[in-house]
């Protein structure tokens, strides 16, 4: 058995035994994937994850910076109470009509909006309707842009809110200081920015399954 099977065997283990989909998110995978989305939603265990951090943090609203097919908002959108709020933003307007029909078929369409167009443009409007600080927030966009996004989300959060960055150690490639892949580029400048900013206290976790050799950072926004 290779390694790769081997993580995808165990996330399946983990899948089947703590972190269960159910016919909604099933459906959401399988309308994703027919509408030829690419396939980079996290996983059901990191979705399971996500739904855990919103709920130990008691969270009433979240920022969630890229939709795609919705996946991870079916997740992150379950942790909130029936008066809670999501607001997610999707570059693509074929992936936000695919993640509106998902949201409504899971029965969230109420508490979750879906607004389209580049993140760095919906942000600024955001802010401008003076919302209340948003407790979560999960980047999982363009990686180039991810220090801006990092900039924004501090911007729209309040002490204790928790911020995530995804897929911060693509394979190994965050060490490569000289790269001038934009997403290497954007993503060390997001992590060294964390790291100085005296507003954040954060770490990196690295992560192997289906998806492959990658890994998060969680900060926890200080007063």
């Amino acid at each position: 058995m290779s390694e790769s099977q081997l993580w995808g065997d165990v996330d399946a283990y983990f899948t089947d035994q703590i972190a269960q989909e159910d016919d909604a998110l099933e459906a959401a995978r399988r309308e994703s994937d027919a509408a030829g989305l690419p396939s980079i939603s996290v996983t059901a265990p990191q979705g399971k994850l996500l739904r855990l951090l919103a709920e130990i943090r008691g969270a009433r609203s979240i920022l969630e910076i890229g939709t795609l097919g919705g996946y991870s908002t079916i997740w992150l959108a379950r942790a909130l109470p029936a008066d809670g709020r999501l607001v997610t933003l999707e570059y693509d307007a074929r992936h936000a009509e695919v993640a509106t029909r998902n949201l409504a078929r899971a029965g969230l369409d109420r508490i979750v909006q879906v607004r389209v167009g580049p993140a760095l443009e919906s942000l600024p409007k955001l802010a401008d309707e003076n919302p209340a600080p948003f407790d979560l927030v999960f980047i999982d966009a363009d990686k180039a842009n991810n220090p801006h996004y990092v900039e924004w989300a501090l911007r729209l959060t309040s002490t204790g809110s928790l911020i995530v960055v995804d897929n911060v150690v693509r394979g190994g490639a965050v060490l490569d200081a000289d790269s001038d892949a934009p997403d290497i580029r954007g993503t060390r400048a997001a992590v060294e920015l964390i790291g100085r900013h005296p507003r954040l206290t954060a770490s990196a976790v690295q992560t192997v399954g289906a998806k492959g050799y990658d890994g998060f950072l969680l900060a926890r926004v200080r007063a």
